[in-house]
């Protein structure tokens, strides 16, 4: 059996052992959704966001790209940010990074020639390393230098997200957090909660933005 097939296989057997444990769980479903959070991940699939979180179909809103980036230049992260504020009105956001991610890696070599779209995905990593480059360049080791900057880009989505107008001036505005995924425990570590006095302070310097929105 090929691995398409033993996909449509294991479906069938989840969809029957879900209706068989609660004959309610998809009528429900079609009822329509109202999750609470919305989760911004990253697409590396070893973390996918239901399972780490231990979470069922329903409870979370969710959008996944190379390195969990937010850019309010993006209309695709923007539409579903916006659907979450505006008509899910959810509580909380999650931008959650992950240690060893590929996206923040690549963000520290040469580009690519062979990838030219994330290449342009990734330019506001490539400015942000360029920001701490000082302190990245004082780790000696390579993965904890990738790791370290895989959490300084999860508390710049936090930051971006905070000041966005979407979520600023909501008239009940959601908790913006910022968390990251261990892929050697399981484990989530939190970097940002969601209270305002922890707002992280901007990385970029004026002119390390305009860099990036030029690139």
């Amino acid at each position: 059996m090929n691995r398409l097939k033993r996909m449509l296989v294991e479906n069938i057997a989840w969809a029957s052992e879900t209706a068989d444990s609660d004959a309610e769980f998809f009528p429900r479903l079609t009822q329509g959704q109202s999750p609470r959070v919305l989760w911004i991940g990253c697409s590396d699939s070893r973390v996918p966001a239901e399972t780490i979180t231990h979470a069922n179909p329903g409870d979370l809103f969710v959008h996944r790209n190379i390195a969990n980036l937010f850019c309010a230049a993006d209309d695709n992260v923007m539409s579903v940010l916006e659907y979450a504020v505006r008509v899910l009105q959810v509580d909380d956001v999650i931008v959650c990074g992950h240690y060893g991610c590929g996206g923040v890696r690549a963000s520290l070599l040469p580009p690519s020639p062979d990838l030219p779209h994330v290449n342009r995905r990734i330019a506001p990593l490539c400015a942000l390393a360029r920001v701490h480059r000082d302190e990245l360049d004082g780790v000696a080791d390579s993965d904890a230098r990738v790791n370290r900057l895989a959490e300084l880009s999860v508390l710049e989505q936090v930051r971006a997200l905070r000041a966005t107008p979407l979520v600023r001036d909501a008239a009940t505005p959601p908790r913006v957090h910022g968390w990251i995924y261990g892929l050697h425990d399981g484990r989530i570590k939190v970097l940002a909660s969601g209270h305002r006095g922890d707002d992280p302070a901007p990385a970029h310097a004026p002119e390390a933005v305009l860099e990036t929105a030029g690139r």
